[in-house]
């Protein structure tokens, strides 16, 4: 964890400002005195759970709240959160990933937020995906929605000046590329990284889901066309047939031109200005990501906090929640790992007047919804499958989505009986 020489300079600004916005929220939790508590539990994942430690001592300066952060592994953490939950050993506040929201929210596991306040100057689209039966049970927190990564010098060299706009015209691209550069690849799309072909199908108006959401729709011609797209990447040699651990350093990869277009997230950007020195500022840039007919809507992952309904503390615990998604948290949090704030105001701010930002500010105003059901995580593996054997030759488009139609009804048959019963709109 790199140190950051402005802690203490924000410690301070946040604890003139902003400790009296947090008095809304914490009551009389300070007169009743809580230095000396027990600390305030907070999970998180992955470059967040790893940072968060960074953004707490601003809190307990300005609040006499100590926090006990826990970084989970992204891997592990759905199913240690869920048995947290079972055994009644839930963290006070915790992040969640926009689609874990409504699985959470249904099961009872956290608490609807209590001020419209909390939610408020948020992109709208990313707020929609914390919204569970006219309530929100979420605060969002950083936003990732993908964008194209590019090789200036690789696409200027094939005749580009930037990435096409268009599907047609991506794989026009593609195939210029590949004739100046055939021992390399153009796309890197790695067949367990499946937001690229999520994407995809959200672009093509494909919807997933029939029948109340209780059934699998896979076998519509909108995604058709977003399978037959994705997998003709990989048939005409653009993308390789490959899995991440196939390819462990994909910044070095980009690096050395062994693809030249990576649609990812915005902590790319911390990785590729981390390894300068690799892959010089000058010889990449950012642009959003093809759409059929041209730029469109896209995935992405974002996250949220919320506070388990369980909290001996909600007060407190919401507090934490006010002053990790204030704009400056946002703010800081951006320098540290490259995510984006999900709070419109936090983007008046210069240090996100950037260039290479604007793709990514623009990209979050077109996010594609995601089936509100809580299987969706599952069922965006068994796309991820289908997808995979049709690229590698073992099954056919219809084969595939027939069988991935058989598979989600499966993982759907508990909510599609609720629905039938009359328990559950």
């Amino acid at each position: 964890m790199r140190h950051d020489p402005t802690m203490g300079e924000q410690a301070q600004d946040w604890t003139r400002r902003d400790v009296l916005g947090l008095l809304p929220t914490l009551g009389l939790v300070a007169c009743a005195g809580t230095r000396g508590a027990e600390p305030l539990k907070f999970w998180a994942m992955s470059y967040e759970g790893d940072y968060s430690p960074m953004l707490m001592p601003a809190f307990t300066a300005a609040t006499g709240i100590a926090v006990d952060v826990q970084s989970l592994p992204a891997t592990a953490s759905h199913e240690k959160l869920l048995t947290a939950q079972a055994g009644g050993a839930m963290p006070d506040v915790l992040m969640l990933y926009n689609g874990w929201v409504q699985e959470f929210a249904t099961i009872g596991a956290i608490a609807p937020v209590p001020s419209p306040a909390l939610v408020a100057d948020m992109f709208p689209g990313v707020l929609d995906a914390t919204h569970v039966q006219g309530r929100d049970f979420a605060v969002p927190w950083s936003v990732a929605p993908q964008a194209q990564f590019y090789r200036r010098d690789i696409l200027t060299r094939a005749g580009y000046s930037a990435p096409a706009e268009d599907w047609d015209g991506w794989l026009r691209m593609g195939h210029a590329i590949k004739r100046q550069r055939p021992d390399d690849f153009v796309f890197m799309l790695l067949l367990n990284w499946p937001d690229t072909l999520i994407t995809m199908l959200g672009q093509t108006g494909a919807t997933m889901l029939r029948d109340h959401d209780t059934r699998g729709n896979f076998q519509i011609p909108e995604a058709r066309a977003a399978f037959a797209y994705y997998v003709r990447l990989f048939a005409e040699g653009l993308a390789p047939k490959a899995l991440s651990t196939e390819i462990q350093d994909p910044v070095a990869a980009f690096a050395q031109g062994y693809f030249a277009i990576w649609p990812t997230g915005p902590t790319t950007l911390l990785d590729l200005h981390r390894r300068a020195a690799e892959i010089p500022a000058e010889r990449w840039g950012t642009a959003r990501l093809a759409g059929p007919h041209g730029l469109g809507a896209v995935s992405g992952l974002s996250t949220s906090l919320c506070v388990s309904a369980s909290t001996p503390r909600p007060a407190e615990a919401w507090a934490l929640v006010r002053h990790l998604s204030s704009p400056a948290s946002e703010l800081r949090y951006q320098r540290l790992i490259g995510n984006l704030p999900a709070r419109l105001s936090a983007w008046s701010s210069p240090q996100l007047r950037a260039p290479i930002l604007a793709p990514f500010k623009e990209q979050m105003r077109f996010p594609t919804a995601a089936p509100k059901v809580i299987e969706w995580e599952r069922i965006k593996l068994e796309i991820q499958f289908a997808a995979e054997r049709v690229v590698r030759g073992v099954q056919t488009i219809p084969q595939a989505l027939t069988g991935l139609d058989t598979r989600v009804d499966q993982l759907l048959a508990k909510r599609r009986a609720l629905v039938e019963a009359g328990t559950l709109a």
